[in-house]
């Protein structure tokens, strides 16, 4: 694992300054009820949690966004929303952010995403969602299209957060990579399920565990079996780099020059995986945008993982937090 001096942490945080990043992917909105749970119903064996309060936040792609305003970059939403109220309240949300929100285009064929997460006692009970999963009408996917063109010479990456809502489609996907990479800009890609392969010669590709067993159709259960998995998927998809994200374990990075790592897990304590996977995909790709070379940037990502973790909900990383996460893990001194 990369070893961080203050100074070199101090200059990388300052390199991250200001970064360009266009988010592509699927945006949604997170409701959250807290509250607590003293009875079970009499209706059916579950429990019934008594509302104290409600609270909504950037969810999915928008998350990412959020993570990546954290560390100091700016980042450009590209996708959808529908044409209601929930459409309108992320809109709302993501203006007080301060991102720029000209890429949020609105469809009136289907209604914006919203993930609802009941919570007792700062214990995930039930999560319900609201969403379509059809691909993005032609008319829809070029108007996304035109807009990229029309951003991407300030750009610095194109991170692409794929939740299998149906904004990442054909031929938009293999487009956008064309694109990107005739401009020689950084791509990065969050996959899913869906167009797991179409993700040919992409910067950065990150899997989680559970998506690479699925799609190679293998368990994960030795090192050995994550180094098979590493190489086909460097492979197949003829990227630069791979990071498969294998939850307490840490992370495995495999670059096209050959060289793989084993990245330990720096959590210190799980109280909630939510959102963990847009913040490893965020910083890994702001990191790479202010010239980390991979394995620092992997380095950076693993840590604010294991910050997140450490929180209710999915929240965005605390820039200081990861500071002191790093700052603890590596004894540097008061001085």
């Amino acid at each position: 694992m990369i070893s961080f001096s203050p100074e070199k942490l101090r200059a990388r945080f300052a390199a991250m300054q200001g970064k360009r990043i266009a988010v592509l992917g699927d945006f949604m909105l997170d409701r959250y009820l807290w509250g607590s749970v003293t009875r079970i119903s009499p209706e059916a064996p579950v429990p019934v949690v008594e509302i104290d309060t409600e609270t909504e936040h950037l969810g999915g792609a928008a998350n990412v966004a959020n993570n990546i305003a954290a560390l100091g970059a700016l980042p450009h939403p590209i996708g959808v929303i529908g044409k209601d109220g929930s459409g309108e309240r992320l809109m709302e949300l993501i203006e007080n952010s301060g991102f720029p929100n000209d890429g949020l285009l609105v469809d009136d064929t289907r209604p914006t995403t919203i993930k609802t997460r009941v919570i007792a006692h700062n214990q995930h009970v039930v999560r319900t969602d609201r969403e379509s999963r059809q691909d993005l009408a032609p008319d829809v996917q070029e108007r996304i299209l035109r807009h990229l063109e029309k951003i991407l010479p300030k750009l610095d990456a194109i991170l692409i957060e794929d939740y299998n809502k149906g904004v990442i489609a054909q031929p938009l996907l293999s487009r956008v990579i064309e694109l990107a990479r005739a401009h020689n800009c950084i791509i990065t890609v969050d996959p899913k399920f869906n167009h797991f392969f179409d993700y040919k010669n992409v910067t950065a590709f990150k899997p989680n565990r559970k998506e690479t067993e699925e799609v190679l159709g293998a368990k994960l259960l030795q090192d050995g079996d994550v180094d098979r998995a590493g190489e086909t998927l460097l492979k197949r998809l003829q990227c630069d780099n791979v990071l498969i994200t294998l939850g307490e374990r840490g992370m495995a990075l495999f670059r096209k020059d050959g060289g793989s790592h084993l990245i330990p897990t720096q959590a210190q304590r799980v109280h909630d995986v939510s959102g963990a996977g847009d913040t490893v995909i965020a910083t890994l790709t702001v990191a790479l945008a202010s010239g980390a070379d991979i394995l620092e940037a992997a380095t950076l990502a693993n840590y604010a993982a294991g910050v997140v973790v450490g929180e209710v909900g999915a929240v965005p990383i605390d820039k200081q937090k990861l500071i002191e996460a790093i700052a603890h893990h590596q004894n540097w001194s008061d001085g």
